[in-house]
């Protein structure tokens, strides 16, 4: 498994919200691109970015801060928020990102998704954003009354790269990963699952990974924001702990 540094970009500057709020945003770095630097020395293999801004406003909105961090840094990038077309996925893939991660057009429009996938194999992945069990869309704004897991299987061999699971409960809440949530989704699909929200510490990965031993799924890793900025979390542990065998 891999731990995907998380730099979510508002204005400009790199912050963490609180369960998706944006009026709940806590900004723990001016310069994104320094940030992303900052993750690669300490040896991360991929960076997770996303567009607060963009999410809500349905197009790029902190282009120039992603432009900084592509240039600062060799290690892969993912990027999600506002990006909702053929043009503005072919845009970005064309600057380097790696992927690009699709949230509101999934629900909204699975086709271009799948049309997506086969005109950028293994640059699309899907971003099923839940809270209660129910995927958000609209930059977290709108709640659907489509489970994460049916969402999920419209895309199956589709030819996705990754699904990003979030539990915006337990976003920048620093209150634990929904663990069960996140292998049910991994054991429901072929497609490889990365978690995301609420992790805090070493632990919660250790519990992760442990359950996805235990039930015999395969998960592409964990995002963490917040507790690698707070220090709650070390960079360097994290990624030698998921790298790891299971614990006994």
């Amino acid at each position: 498994m891999l731990l995907f540094p998380a730099i979510d970009l508002k204005d400009g500057q790199c912050v963490r919200l609180y369960k998706g709020e944006m009026d709940q945003a806590t900004v723990f770095n001016d310069s994104p691109a320094d940030q992303a630097r900052q993750f690669e020395d300490a040896g991360c293999e991929w960076l997770h970015l996303v567009d607060l801004n963009g999410a809500f406003a349905g197009q790029p909105v902190n282009g120039d801060a992603v432009d900084a961090i592509l240039a600062a840094v060799t290690a892969p990038v993912q990027l999600g928020g506002g990006i909702r077309d053929l043009k503005t996925m072919e845009a970005w893939i064309t600057k380097g990102i790696k992927r690009v991660i699709l949230g509101t057009v999934a629900l909204r429009n699975p086709e271009i998704v799948i049309e997506a996938a086969k005109e950028f194999p293994g640059h699309i992945a899907v971003g099923i954003d839940a809270r209660g069990g129910m995927v958000a869309v609209e930059g977290w704004a709108e709640t659907s009354d489509m489970s994460a897991v049916d969402l999920g299987r419209k895309f199956e061999d589709a030819g996705i790269s990754a699904i990003i699971y979030t539990d915006i409960d337990r976003d920048g809440t620093m209150e634990g990963v929904n663990v069960t949530g996140t292998v049910d989704l991994a054991e429901a699909l072929s497609i490889p699952v990365i978690a995301s929200g609420g992790v805090s510490c070493l632990a919660d990965l250790q519990k992760l990974k442990d359950a996805a031993d235990v039930r015999g799924v395969a998960l592409e890793g964990a995002i963490s924001g917040r507790a690698l900025y707070d220090g709650s979390l070390d960079l360097a542990q994290a990624i030698a702990l998921l790298k790891g065998k299971r614990h006994a």
